[in-house]
Order: C-alpha cells, then structure tokens, then sequence
C-alpha cells in the first residue's frame, strides 16, 4: 500500500512538473496583456525601435528572416522600457491613453514587462549566433545603468552635469539602438563604422524629446502638458537652466515639487525661456542634427535616414509656429 501511494505521488509530482514548463495561448494573453496594450497602441509605428532598423538595412542588408526576429526584438525591449519607464516616473499617460500600471495595476505591469526579457533571450538565442546573447546583456545592462542613474538625479535632487547627463543618454537611448545595430552587424558584411552616427542619434531623439516634452503640443497631447516638470525629471534645458544661469535656483525649486499646477509649470516655462535653454536645446539640436547627416554622407548616403531625420525636424517647424502664435497673443 506505501509502495503505491509512493508511486501515485510522484506520478502526480512529475505531471506538475510537465505542465509547469508549458503554457497555453490563453495564459500568455493574461500575462502579457499590460506590454500588449501599449505594444498595440496608436503611435508604436513610430518609435525609433520600428524606424531604424528599416534605415540600417540600406547598408546592412541582412537576410529577411534575421530582419525580421532584431526589429521585434528591438520593438519589444523598447515597449517594455516604457511600461517601466511610466511606473519608475508615475506617469498617468503614453501615447494618449492611460499608462499600463493604470490600466492592470503596478504588479501585474511590471511583471508583464520583465517577462519580455527572458522572453527576448529566447528570440536572440534562436539567432543562432554566438555573440547574440551576450550582446543582448550588455546592452539590457546599459539601458539600466542610464536609466538607473537618471531616477537617483530625480528621487535625489541631484542636477548632473551637461556631459554627465549626456553619458546617462548613451546609456538608455543609446542602448536599446546599438542593441539593434550590433544584432544586425552579426550577420552583415558591411564593414565601415556606423557606431558614431548611431550615437548621434541617441543624443539627438532624447535631446529632441527634452525639447518637446517642455515645448510641443505633440507630446502634451500624448503624456500631458509638461510632464517632465510633474516627475522632477532633470531634463536637458532644466540642466542647462539650473547649471549655467540664475534662473536656475526657481527651476530647481519647482522642480522639487513635482507641481501639476498649470500656471506654475508656464511660469517654468517662462523661466527656462528668459534663460536661454529654449535657444540653446535648439542649437544643440541643430548641430546634432548636421553631425547625423554629415556622417550619413561620410558612409555613402542613404535615403531612408534622410527621411527620418526630415521627419524629425518637426520639432523646429512647430515651435517656430507655437512661438509666432504665442507672440500673437500678446
């Protein structure tokens, strides 16, 4: 009698055990629902995750099928640091709709979005290279490392330095596109340096997001008006301000509050424009942008960056258009 209720214990022991290393497509829906309501969003089309590897083809042209596995690859990594990011900065907004911790809760958002990881592993194993995973890591530990450093500035008060914020970018942004440049690189025989315009760019979106986040009904729209200022986030005219000008001490001093009072995020505002950042955010972003299409020309050329940088422009053409307006109100 032992011997068969020892047996029927372990039969059942082994079943759990097979079914604990299976799931069903009901399951993964539930647990990836919080990554998938904003990897399905209005708006996904246009992250860099979606547009750069298109761009990096025109010189790397890798088969379809290593394509195709990087650019989800990159699209996930990229999806899911938003989740965090919205969590880590308690944004109430992405892309217009509620944030995904709003939506299924903080626990069930975070968990959706670590799962990707391994889950992300999986794909760059199945890359069959030997370099992926390892690539994969490096990269998933750069974006921590920036975005780690840039919630200590915030939960410290502590204002970095330009450079210092400009490596914190290099980090982060920077991360997830030379995780998609070195993928592809594996299996390219495209031999010229692509890792400096690469690093423009990472500056150049993050600078740009700065610049409209503080400025640009585009992203007002898309995560509410000035959120930066309601996070304490120390963006890059807030560093300028508070590091080069006088003004600084009142930005720092609202930006400790983490307000959600319109008339003082515009008196911030305000502020950040009689110091300068406003001008010199747009100078920077004007260098930068040359620097990218310099070093496009310097590899030969390609159309498809041409268009993404022409598209990204917007953030000089609106805020031309918002200042004549302003000015007309007055």
């Amino acid at each position: 009698m032992e011997t068969d209720v020892a047996e029927s214990q372990l039969l059942a022991v082994s079943d759990i055990l097979r079914l604990a290393r299976t799931t069903t497509k009901e399951k993964e829906e539930i647990l990836l629902e919080p990554f998938n309501y904003i990897f399905r969003a209005p708006g996904t089309d246009k992250l860099m995750s979606t547009k750069l590897p298109n761009a990096l083809n025109y010189w790397l042209k890798i088969p379809q099928d290593k394509f195709n596995a990087i650019k989800e690859i990159g699209q996930e990594v990229q999806v899911s640091g938003l989740v965090f990011d919205d969590i880590q900065d308690n944004s109430n907004l992405r892309y217009g709709m509620p944030a995904a911790h709003n939506v299924y809760g903080i626990a069930m958002a975070v968990n959706a979005a670590l799962y990707t990881i391994p889950i992300g592993m999986e794909k760059v194993i199945e890359l069959n290279h030997p370099e992926a995973v390892r690539i994969y890591a490096e990269q998933w530990i750069q974006l921590c490392r920036g975005q780690g450093i840039e919630i200590y500035w915030r939960e410290n008060y502590t204002c970095p330095s330009e450079a210092e914020y400009k490596v914190m970018v290099m980090q982060k942004t920077g991360g997830l596109y030379f995780l998609i440049l070195r993928l592809m690189q594996l299996f390219s025989d495209y031999k010229k340096d692509i890792t400096n315009l690469v690093g423009i760019l990472g500056l150049y979106l993050q600078i740009r997001d700065d610049y409209c986040s503080l400025y640009l009904d585009e992203l007002a729209r898309d995560k509410g008006y000035c959120e930066d200022l309601s996070e304490g986030k120390f963006n890059f005219l807030i560093v300028h301000a508070i590091q080069t000008t006088a003004g600084g001490i009142q930005v720092m001093n609202i930006l400790k509050q983490r307000t959600n009072d319109i008339e003082l995020k515009r008196h911030c505002i305000n502020l950040l424009k009689k110091c300068g950042s406003y001008a010199y955010t747009g100078t920077v972003l004007e260098e930068l942008d040359k620097q990218a299409r310099d070093e496009i020309a310097r590899l030969g050329g390609n159309p498809v960056l041409i268009k993404v940088l022409d598209d990204l422009l917007s953030w000089k053409y609106q805020s031309g258009s918002q200042q004549k307006s302003e000015e007309n109100t007055f």
